[in-house]
């Protein structure tokens, strides 16, 4: 949706607003520990689509509860904001925590090779206290090359 200051600045007060309703003037169980993360609002102010967060496994109880009750809550909105137009209601599942926390969990399980020390080019950096080669493995491209001439 095509956002400006005045749309954004308008979406923070849509947001406010719709998360008083949920908070104070809607009792729907199925709407306990729900988070209002955000509400983009059009333009023209007929239109607000509201970004909720939940747990994973309450997503579709949660959106179900929404569309439920989106009549009511479009009209306390309507009421609360004051605009010309009441805005129509879209709810959206934001999943920006999941993801989150899915990474978080990837970089605890992280593999042991990530703490290697590496060159420049991504190798592993090799002790070189071996007998045969010099501090710049000179010895091994010798060796290398004598086998190709063989």
């Amino acid at each position: 949706m095509k956002q400006n200051s005045s749309s954004r600045r308008n979406g923070e007060i849509a947001r406010e607003k719709l998360a008083s309703i949920l908070l104070f003037e809607i009792s729907d169980p199925d709407l306990e520990l729900v988070t209002l993360t955000g509400c983009e609002v059009s333009v023209d102010r007929s239109f607000v689509r509201a970004y909720v967060s939940c747990e994973p496994e309450r997503y579709e109880s949660v959106m179900a509860a929404l569309n439920r009750a989106k009549g009511r809550l479009r009209s306390l909105l309507g009421r609360a904001l004051g605009w010309r137009v009441t805005p129509e209601l879209a709810f959206s599942l934001d999943t920006t925590t999941d993801e989150a926390e899915r990474i978080a969990v990837a970089l605890e399980n992280r593999p042991p090779t990530i703490d290697v020390e590496k060159d420049e080019f991504g190798y592993p950096i090799v002790d070189g206290s071996g007998d045969d080669e010099d501090a710049d493995g000179a010895d091994d491209v010798d060796a290398l090359e004598e086998d190709a001439e063989a």
